[in-house]
């Protein structure tokens, strides 16, 4: 006798990102050398004062249960942190630390969203927000946008978008997978319709300090009188301080919320690690300068990939103004052959892309955006360059 899958769980899509790793890594295990552009994770280590405090957590016996929600001390440090960097002021109450930004993710939809609820996803966008969308029980309403308005959302588009089901709207800013960064009077624009149809936003600010020349971050909830109240803000400290596998991330939100969002994650995970969470501790309270120059190295990478598309015939990409991520157009070779084999979608562009060339990217079509192929820059010059003459030689096998 088997279990049948549950209806929900039967119309999950996995992770692209996840997949095309996986598929890197099995050509690895075979001998083969990949050029893994698939994972938005910088290449890091973890700096050594943030390794030693979790090292530290360990030796004196911070190994126990926590508050479901999070330890006193990082709540704080996170507090201040908005103070300083936003000046927006929250309480630790309304703070509740998770297993990662993703966890925190869930933790909203699960606590606020209704089966039937409609959570409008400007598109491209990160390949698991439709999908927790869907394991709520809510719809997610895909809002296209176009590469030659730099993938941003037009407060008219989002506005005609909006049903009497829409509950609130997804913003990643800067974005994954585009790299796009809204400016100030863009974020106005939306706001001002957030707080005129009386929705709320979730801002996932994951990539906060990851801008690229003269861009500049805004915080959602700091555009606007009012829009606090609206906002659930989402980061953590896995891209700013390569800090992907210590799970950390945290939300910031109303407090009756907060609230309902550490008694759902008492009863799911009962606490972020321990050692993590002292870990992250030090990495917003201690020495900053290993976020200069991770940006800087970041930025390096960022002005030779974009020099690189321009080289290589028939791909495009808009500006990466943050993140690590381009999103190239690839639609002048779909319908074409390419090392002997037809190209029609992105996925299969990806995937003769990593048989043929060893080069892991991830397809548009992850990303709610058939044509587009995106590409992480989190990885070295020397790996850059090879993945990128690879990737020339591949769209030049074209015929």
């Amino acid at each position: 006798m088997t279990i049948a899958i549950s209806k929900i769980v039967q119309g999950l899509e996995p992770s692209a990102t996840l997949a095309m790793s996986a598929k890197a890594k099995e050509l690895k295990s075979h001998g083969k050398t990949v050029y893994d552009l698939s994972i938005g994770e910088p290449d890091f280590v973890t700096p050594q004062h943030i390794c030693d405090a979790g090292t530290a957590a360990m030796k004196s016996g911070f190994t126990k249960y926590t508050l479901a929600s999070g330890i006193p001390e990082l709540k704080n440090a996170i507090v201040e942190k908005y103070k300083n960097d936003y000046t927006l002021e929250y309480k630790p109450s309304q703070v509740v630390v998770s297993n990662g930004a993703k966890h925190s993710l869930h933790n909203i939809f699960f606590t606020t969203l209704n089966p039937n609820d409609e959570v409008i996803i400007p598109a491209p966008y990160w390949v698991s927000y439709a999908e927790l969308v869907k394991l709520s029980g809510a719809i997610p309403v895909i809002l296209p946008t176009e590469e030659s308005q730099n993938f941003k959302m037009t407060a008219k588009h989002f506005e005609q978008a909006i049903t009497p089901k829409t509950k609130m709207l997804l913003l990643c800013n800067p974005s994954n997978p585009t790299g796009t960064v809204y400016n100030n009077k863009e974020l106005i624009e939306i706001a001002e319709i957030v707080l005129k149809k009386n929705l709320f936003v979730i801002a996932d600010e994951i990539y906060d300090k990851l801008v690229y020349g003269s861009n500049r971050f805004v915080s959602f909830p700091t555009v606007c009188s009012g829009l606090q109240e609206r906002t659930i803000v989402v980061n953590g400290v896995s891209k700013t301080y390569a800090m992907t596998g210590w799970r950390v991330g945290w939300t910031l939100s109303p407090e009756n919320i907060a609230k309902k969002m550490g008694e759902l994650q008492s009863q799911e995970t009962s606490n972020p690690g321990s050692i993590s969470q002292y870990a992250a501790l030090a990495a917003l309270t201690g020495p900053q300068d290993c976020v200069a120059q991770m940006l800087d190295a970041f930025t390096q990478r960022r002005n030779y990939v974009a020099k690189r598309i321009a080289e290589i015939d028939g791909l495009t990409c808009s500006e990466m103004s943050g993140a690590f991520y381009v999103f190239f157009n690839i639609k002048k070779y779909l319908g074409k052959t390419l090392g002997g084999v037809r190209i029609d979608n992105s996925e299969q562009f990806c995937l003769e892309l990593l048989t043929q060339k060893q080069v892991a990217t991830v397809m548009g079509s992850a990303f709610g955006c058939e044509g587009y192929v995106r590409a992480s820059f989190a990885a070295g010059l020397d790996i850059l360059q090879e993945a990128f003459d690879r990737i020339s030689e591949f769209v030049n096998s074209c015929h």
